[in-house]
C-alpha cells in the first residue's frame, strides 16, 4: 500500500496509448533469451522480495527450478528496507542476486555501481515501451518490469454521475452531493507531494525539464510563475477548507468509504478497500491550464552488480518473472497493470482497471535520475506549511532555493 529517464517522450508513458499483444488462456513454456542460460549448473539465485507479493514470486521460483534444477531462495525483506540494504550490502559482495524495487532507484543504483544492464532480447516488445523506459537510464535497460501503477479520481457512482473535467467544476458537483465534504485527497502534517503531484502537474508540468527524447535533465521545473501560481492556489484551497493537512490517508480512505465524500483522488491500492461499492475511475480534473497527469511508477527487477549468477538472474526475470502467469498473479494480488502487454489487455478488461489506464494518459514517468532524491524532502513539507497559512510566493520560492542548493553540492 502507498501512503505517501525515459527514452521516450511523456506520451509514450501513457499506458493507455501502449500496444498490447493478444494473451491466450494457456501459458506458452517459458524460452531462454539469447545470451542467458537455462540449463542446471547446480548454482541458486537469492531473490529479496516483499510479503505481498510472495505467492507470486513463489510462482515463478518453482517454474524456473523446475525447469533448470536451480534452487531459488525468497527473502523476504521490508519494502523501506530493500533499498537500504540493497545499497549497503552490494558493494561488500553480500545481499541478493536479484531485488524487486521501484524505477526511480535505478539513477542512484547506477551511479553507485549497485546494479547489473538486463538484455531482454526478443522479450523486450512484449512489455509496455513505457515500463521498460522506465528502467531505461543513459541507453542501458537495468531492470525487468512486472506492474505499472499511477493515481486517478475514484468516484462513488451513487453519488455523483460523472467527473467533470476542471478542478472546480468537480467541487461544485462534489458540494452538489450534500455529504460532508466535496472531495477528500490525502496530505497530513508533513504533506504528500507524490498525491499532490497531478494538481501541480496541471500548473507545472514535469518535475525536471526534459530532453527531446522525453528523458529527464537535471534541470529544476518546478518554480517561475507556473510554481507560484500553484502555490497561490494550493493556500486559496486550503483557506476553502477543500484541500487540508488534517486529512491523512486513513481520514481520506474513511470518508470516501463511509460515502462522507463523493470523490478521493488515490491509486489501485485502495480498490479493496471500496469494495462491494458502486464505483468509477477517472481521469484527474486539471486544477491549472494543463492536464493533471500523474506521476508513473513502475515495479519491477533488479540484478545486484556483483552477482556471481548474473545470467541466470537474467533468465529468471525475463522468462519467469516476466511470463503471463507470473503476472497475471501478481496483477490479482496487488490491482496494479502488468507490465506485459498480454496481461495488461485481461488486466483492462475490468472497468476499474481500465479507469486508471485511462487516467495515465500523458502521466509523467517517476523520475529514476539520482537527483530526484533531493526533491522529496522539501516537497512535501512546504505544501504542509502553506496549507497552514504560509505566504504562498516566499514559502514556494525557498523550497526551490533549498532543492537548487541540494542539487549543487
Amino acid at each position: 500500500m502507498r501512503r505517501g529517464i525515459a527514452l521516450l517522450t511523456v506520451g509514450a508513458f501513457s499506458v493507455l496509448g501502449l500496444t498490447a499483444c493478444g494473451g491466450g488462456a494457456e501459458t506458452p513454456e517459458p524460452e531462454t533469451t539469447e545470451g542467458t542460460a537455462a540449463e542446471s549448473t547446480g548454482a541458486g539465485l537469492t531473490v529479496w522480495i516483499d510479503a505481498n507479493r510472495e505467492a507470486a514470486f513463489k510462482t515463478a521460483a518453482q517454474a524456473y527450478t523446475d525447469a533448470t534444477g536451480n534452487e531459488v531462495e525468497l527473502v523476504v525483506k521490508d519494502n523501506d528496507q530493500m533499498r537500504s540494504e540493497f545499497a549497503t550490502q552490494v558493494p561488500t559482495g553480500q545481499g541478493p542476486d536479484i531485488a524487486f524495487g521501484a524505477n526511480d532507484w535505478v539513477g542512484e543504483f547506477v551511479n553507485n555501481g549497485l546494479i547489473a544492464p538486463v538484455e531482454l532480447g526478443d522479450k523486450a516488445s512484449e512489455f509496455s515501451e513505457g515500463s521498460v523506459a522506465a528502467f531505461t537510464f543513459d541507453g542501458q535497460v537495468y531492470g525487468v518490469p512486472y506492474a505499472v501503477e499511477n493515481l486517478a479520481l475514484i468516484r462513488n457512482a451513487d453519488l455523483v454521475e460523472s467527473t467533470p473535467a476542471t478542478f472546480d467544476e468537480m467541487i461544485e458537483m462534489g458540494k452538489a452531493a450534500g455529504v460532508e465534504y466535496p472531495f477528500v485527497i490525502q496530505v497530513g502534517d508533513e504533506g504528500d507531494p507524490y498525491t499532490m503531484y497531478p494538481l501541480q502537474a496541471s500548473f507545472t508540468g514535469s518535475v525536471f525539464k526534459q530532453n527531446a527524447d522525453g528523458s529527464y535533465t537535471s534541470e529544476l521545473n518546478v518554480g517561475g510563475e507556473q510554481g507560484e501560481a500553484f502555490a497561490q492556489w494550493l493556500q486559496a484551497k486550503g483557506e476553502e477548507g477543500v484541500i487540508s493537512t488534517s486529512i491523512n490517508y486513513d481520514v481520506a480512505v474513511d470518508a470516501f468509504k463511509s460515502g462522507k465524500a463523493p470523490y478521493i483522488l488515490g491509486g489501485p491500492w485502495m480498490l479493496a478497500d471500496f469494495e462491494g461499492m458502486n464505483i468509477a475511475v477517472d481521469p484527474i480534473p486539471a486544477a491549472g491550464p494543463n492536464p493533471g497527469v500523474p506521476f508513473l511508477g513502475v515495479q519491477g527487477g533488479f540484478i545486484s552488480a556483483k552477482s556471481n549468477n548474473a545470467l541466470l538472474a537474467n533468465d529468471f526475470l525475463v522468462n519467469y518473472v516476466g511470463s503471463e502467469e507470473v503476472q497475471d498473479e501478481l496483477f490479482a494480488i496487488g490491482n496494479r497493470l502488468p507490465a506485459l502487454n498480454a496481461s495488461a489487455e485481461k488486466a483492462a478488461a475490468d472497468p476499474l482497471i481500465g479507469g486508471f489506464q485511462a487516467a495515465s494518459e500523458g502521466g509523467f514517468p517517476m523520475p529514476n535520475i539520482p537527483e530526484m532524491a533531493a526533491v522529496w524532502t522539501f516537497w512535501g513539507k512546504t505544501e504542509a506549511q502553506i496549507l497552514g497559512g504560509a505566504d504562498p510566493v516566499e514559502t514556494w520560492n525557498k523550497m526551490v532555493s533549498d532543492i537548487q542548493a541540494e542539487l549543487n553540492k
